[in-house]
């Protein structure tokens, strides 16, 4: 599968999501909350975000799928 990034960090209530290329379904969605967590864990890096590096790309995207599973699993907290 290949997917797409499509991240508005600059904005007042900042998202990325990951969506599948062919389809355009979202497959992820990150928030500001878990964005800012993952900020504070490095896990967010937009020298990573803007790479056109395909092995860096699909490490990132690996990454935010395992983040946004993780966090679903939180008692109290849903994936997005």
């Amino acid at each position: 599968m290949t997917y797409l990034i499509d991240a508005w960090l600059d904005r007042p209530h900042p998202y990325l999501r990951i969506l599948h290329r062919e389809t355009g379904q979202v497959c992820a969605e990150l928030e500001e909350e878990a964005l800012d967590e993952l900020r504070e864990l490095g896990e967010l890096d937009l020298i990573s975000l803007n790479s056109s590096e395909p092995l860096v790309l699909k490490e990132l995207v690996r990454n935010l799928f395992l983040f946004c599973y993780a966090r679903a699993l939180r008692p109290g907290d849903g994936m997005h």
